[in-house]
């Protein structure tokens, strides 16, 4: 039962996603303030989601190394449904939703930083947190 490094990957990759949206949701900015708060953002809604499917892939893991060798039905078939909500999330949320935000926000970005994220922003955010928040590899 050793771990695989795509496992130690998936865990360390979902306490990234915590550790932006901690650092993230401290932030004192007046936006958060108003009507809908950080939910208005499809940024913020993303880094959900994301940390969510990586909570359900480690999630999983768990389970599958829990699970391997023990013969019994009930845990292999709530094992499978709990990969198929993983592949789910991935196909349906996870991905479209986080390739769109990026490429948008950095094209965007590009085109005219003031249209998106302003200079304003930098007293709010640091630098290495917005580059967490639209930098999918």
């Amino acid at each position: 039962m050793a771990l695989v490094p795509c496992q130690v990957l998936r865990v360390a990759i979902l306490l990234s996603y915590c550790s932006i949206l901690c650092n993230y949701k401290a932030i004192e900015m007046p936006s958060h303030q108003t009507y809908g708060g950080s939910w208005k953002f499809l940024t913020f809604i993303d880094l959900v989601i994301q940390a969510v499917f990586f909570g359900i892939c480690v999630l999983t893991d768990l389970s599958s190394l829990l699970t391997r060798g023990s013969g019994n039905q009930e845990q292999e078939r709530q094992l499978k449904k709990l990969i198929s909500l993983r592949d789910w999330m991935l196909a349906v949320l996870a991905f479209p939703v986080g390739i769109f935000v990026v490429a948008v926000f950095w094209i965007i970005y590009a085109y005219d930083r003031e249209m998106i994220y302003p200079k304003l922003l930098d007293n709010f955010i640091p630098g290495w947190l917005n580059h967490g928040m639209h930098f999918k590899a």
